[in-house]
């Protein structure tokens, strides 16, 4: 096969690869750049496979960076743009299920793709366009399957990640996992265990926001995959529930686990602040999905919001929250809640017509607890509709606020 519209991606980056041929070596492009291209997907990025040796690449180019020298990876710097190119190689040793224990730079091209893990992302191509494909990924493409190149219980024990990689990869292509590369990973399961959270949350995130989540999702119940993530040995039931909802894609990684944080019935924002923190996600993260949590939970119960609610959430939270309780079933026009999000009197505690500042110079409280107290009153005030956000209204709203304290 040869593919005669290239990306402009690849065109930028011929340069590169027929500098080092030029130079008497093999070089090509390889990964998911070529398999995504045939696909007719978006590129993301090039990378470059060669038959040079690191100190070889380092020679023929001004400006490289030794990215992953230790593994054979440089990248060339060329009109700004940064190509990874990394030296043929095998590995063996891979005694932590994660990483080779040792690293070989060799000269063939077969022996660097035969260590890959599906047959569609074993592909190499040529400047010109040519595909060169030696463990039959173009029929795999063709055919919708994903399979491990050689043996699959090989390949996952070089690392184990690639177990998730498989059940994603299954969601975002919408792909097939043949019988044997999926009994592997029945049977190797555990040793996601081995792996880091922030590497397996990569996966599983992508997985859900992939084309056919279903798919994937499948796969993790079939494979029994999903008993050795973080907090969900004991999911089964929230996966199953996953899978039945009607076809579903969700936008943002906020709006993913928020409707997990959902379907696994937690009690609270506790529950949910242990589960994304055991899944290592950001603090941001955390506190927006805990935000759209409590808003499906009072759009489930009573179909609208408060004015406290709406703006206690922020309008990040609501679209996602709203998102969510859509796709379950329960949601609202979207443009009503940003109508009423935007008709709150403020939609921030900072546009508060006065501080804390304000109430010390009045002599109404003196710093501590007190003042947080007072401040949080008006404010409740001020989103109701109880006060204007005037100063003068405010302040003489915190002189009965602190009378009735100091009672």
């Amino acid at each position: 096969m040869i593919l005669t519209q290239l990306p402009t991606a690849f065109q930028q980056a011929r340069p590169i690869i027929e500098t080092i041929e030029a130079a008497g070596y093999e070089a090509y492009f390889v990964g998911g750049g070529v398999r995504d291209t045939i696909l007719g997907k978006p590129l993301h990025d090039v990378d470059i496979a060669t038959s040079a040796f690191p100190a070889e690449v380092k020679g023929l180019f001004k400006r490289t960076v030794d990215t992953g020298i230790e593994h054979g990876t440089v990248m060339i710097l060329d009109h700004g743009t940064g190509y990874e190119t990394t030296t043929f190689r095998t590995e063996s040793g891979y005694q932590d299920y994660r990483r080779p224990d040792k690293v070989t730079f060799v000269r063939s091209l077969k022996e660097d793709l035969k260590r890959r893990d599906f047959t569609i992302n074993a592909l190499a191509m040529r400047a010109n366009g040519e595909v060169i494909d030696l463990f039959d990924g173009l029929a795999d493409l063709k055919a919708g399957v994903l399979r491990a190149v050689g043996v699959a219980e090989d390949r996952f024990h070089e690392d184990a990640l690639r177990m998730m990689r498989a059940v994603r990869f299954a969601s975002q292509l919408d792909f097939t996992i043949e019988p044997q590369t999926q009994q592997a990973i029945t049977d190797n399961a555990a040793l996601l265990t081995k792996i880091a959270v922030e590497r397996t949350r990569v996966e599983w995130e992508k997985l859900l926001m992939g084309q056919q989540p279903q798919r994937g999702l499948q796969a993790l119940l079939d494979t029994a995959l999903y008993r050795y993530m973080p907090q969900m040995a004991d999911q089964q039931a929230m996966l199953q529930r996953l899978i039945d909802l009607p076809a579903w894609q969700l936008p943002t990684i906020e709006s993913t686990w928020t409707l997990l944080a959902w379907l696994m019935d937690l009690p609270n924002q506790a529950a949910i602040r242990h589960l994304l923190k055991a899944w290592k996600t950001s603090n941001d993260l955390i506190d927006h999905v805990s935000a759209a949590w409590l808003v499906v939970s009072s759009l489930k119960q009573r179909g609208q919001l408060t004015p406290s609610e709406l703006f206690s959430a922020g309008a990040a939270a609501l679209k996602t929250a709203n998102t969510v309780a859509n796709l379950l079933g329960f949601g609202q026009p979207q443009a009503e809640l940003t109508a009423a999000y935007a008709a709150l009197p403020i939609q921030d505690k900072h546009e508060l017509a006065i501080n804390g500042g304000d109430l010390l110079r009045q002599q109404l409280t003196t710093p501590g607890p007190q003042m947080g107290q007072i401040l949080a009153q008006l404010l409740h005030a001020v989103v109701i509709g109880q006060v204007k956000n005037e100063s003068a209204d405010l302040l003489d709203l915190a002189r009965m606020i602190a009378d009735t304290k100091n009672d």
